[in-house]
């Protein structure tokens, strides 16, 4: 018995926190993807990219992010299994990650006019890892060229 209302108040705080410390990550994402709403444009899969404009500089830059769930999400997600469906719990992890990543690959990018050729890489750490009852961690990088445009013309 004493177990069992272990493993129930170790899940309510578990899900507790995990949801605090997620709005709080969306709430600091959102506000960061406000501020660099009119920075540096992102081009997916730009062909034509070429312009009359004489190039100022270039480089790559990247953002990277590793992001775990928790043991409420892992407990959820294996009940979820036993009937099938989404697993809505680790797409916000991965939403999370993507947005983090992108957010700081702009931030690295701040005075260009536009970042080419962008694109997002996903590991998910659990695979490599040895230890199976691990939580879901995810690394995830997001790199494209930055590119500034010279302002004479």
């Amino acid at each position: 018995m004493i177990d069992l209302i272990f493993l129930i108040t170790l899940l309510v705080v578990t899900y507790t926190t995990g949801r605090i410390i997620e709005k709080k990550h969306y709430k600091n994402i959102q506000q960061r993807e406000i501020a660099l709403i009119k920075k540096p444009i992102i081009s997916w899969g730009a062909k034509k990219w070429t312009t009359s404009r004489k190039i100022k500089n270039i480089k790559m830059v990247t953002g990277e992010v590793v992001i775990a769930g928790d043991y409420f999400k892992s407990f959820v997600a294996g009940l979820k299994n036993i009937v099938g469906g989404r697993l809505s719990t680790y797409e916000s992890i991965l939403d999370r990650g993507r947005r983090e990543a992108i957010l700081r690959m702009r931030e690295k990018a701040r005075g260009a006019n536009i970042i080419v050729n962008a694109r997002i890489e996903t590991v998910m750490l659990n695979q490599i890892m040895t230890e199976k009852n691990m939580p879901p961690h995810c690394a995830i990088i997001a790199y494209g060229t930055a590119i500034t445009y010279d302002k004479e013309q």
